[in-house]
């Protein structure tokens, strides 16, 4: 039987793809879509043009796997923030135009497909990456893209945001190695995975009882005892995030995220081909690794050696929020920052772009004992303090 993902998962899946077992071979993808004048057009528009700005797209050696890395900021001198992915496979990549040239102001900005995942995908064997699909392996990686880059870039730290799955990551390397780190960020923050899923299913299925839900309600009790026993499978993780999903968890006042997954037709930096590659990659890395983190979990990590901030999507039960939410306010750290998004849920950088990046400078002000920031943005985020030592 064909298993298809449903397209609207993002943290756990991304776009319509099947699990790999059940792939037919693939027709190659077209080499022209239509869309090259308006890739081209966004590409002119946001072309770096300051003296020393930066703008390169780079193929690195991370961890024995060569993996794909973009580079943009306006200025050199700025922080380097290294946006770490979702999934797992969900790259940013070709999001990343619709959202982050603000950024590229105040930040050197980096894009990084990880091992086995989007651009990455076809520059390594599959069958050679599999076994190393571990959030160890991955977390290793990324220390090894931060001290690359600092070399290259000449900043001795960087700032790590970690996304949905990628959150995970950024924590990991944030216990291990937080010399090399001004401040670790983490927006839809997984904290323990099969916790999540408890809740996210309880979450949803409360809304959906709510709203007379009946299909709902059938397909998401039917699942039990997920996720506490049994197979910890992809399918059964997509299974209740459809029906999250609609009800606004991944897109907060939206009933799906199909706006989001459609800006990578526009991307400058990925072409069909490209596009055909992160969904063959998206499928192997999700269906490999998903099994193999129910049991990952932060829940008992209480201090950190560096500044923490939390940007949290009011309406995410993707990967709820309260979760993230209570474990910050047990951690001990140099500091701690809770941004709410009320309008939000599993994407804000995207949902309130806006209010994003003034949370980000906002970090970066405390991070470098600047000054503060605009009264709204302490407003929606909460100064925690070091928390209890």
């Amino acid at each position: 039987m064909t298993i298809r993902i449903h397209a609207a998962t993002l943290l756990l899946a991304t776009s319509l793809c099947q699990p790999v077992s059940a792939q037919q071979s693939p027709a190659p993808p077209a080499a022209t879509d239509g869309f090259e004048p308006a890739r081209a057009i966004i590409a002119d528009v946001q072309k770096i043009v300051t003296p020393n700005g930066v703008d390169e797209t780079l193929i690195l050696d991370l961890g024995g796997a060569r993996q794909v890395v973009n580079v943009r900021g306006a200025d050199r001198a700025n922080p380097i923030l290294l946006y770490i992915h979702g999934g797992p496979g969900s790259v940013e990549m070709p999001m990343a135009w619709s959202f982050q040239h603000p950024w590229e102001d105040f930040f050197t900005v980096v894009q990084w497909d990880q091992r086995g995942a989007g651009r990455s995908y076809p520059l390594n064997d599959p069958a050679v990456i599999a076994p190393t699909l571990q959030v160890e392996r991955y977390r290793d990686d990324a220390i090894a893209l931060i001290e690359q880059l600092g070399a290259r870039l000449g900043q001795r730290k960087v700032f790590v945001l970690g996304h949905s799955f990628g959150s995970a990551v950024g924590l990991a390397i944030a216990q291990a190695r937080p010399d090399l780190l001004h401040a670790y960020i983490g927006m839809g923050q997984l904290i323990d995975f099969r916790e999540n899923e408890r809740v996210g299913m309880r979450q949803t299925l409360a809304i959906a009882r709510e709203r007379r839900d009946a299909d709902a309600v059938r397909a998401i009790t039917a699942l039990r005892p997920y996720p506490d026993r049994g197979p910890f499978t992809i399918v059964q993780a997509d299974a209740w995030r459809r029906y999250a999903n609609r009800y606004g968890s991944l897109a907060g006042r939206r009933p799906d995220a199909d706006f989001y997954f459609n800006s990578t037709k526009l991307s400058p930096l990925y072409t069909p081909a490209d596009r055909a590659a992160w969904e063959k990659g998206s499928s192997f890395t999700v269906t490999t690794l998903w099994p193999r983190l129910a049991d990952v979990s932060f829940a008992s990590l209480g201090r950190l050696e560096v500044p923490v901030a939390l940007l949290l999507g009011r309406r995410d039960s993707t990967t709820p929020s309260n979760i993230a939410a209570g474990w910050l306010g047990r951690l001990a750290a140099p500091s701690r920052t809770l941004c709410w998004f009320e309008n939000s849920g599993h994407l804000p950088m995207i949902e309130e772009p806006g209010r994003t990046l003034a949370a980000l400078l906002l970090v970066r002000a405390r991070a470098r004992g600047l000054a503060a920031v605009p009264s709204n943005v302490d407003t929606a985020c909460s100064q925690l303090g070091s928390g209890a030592r």
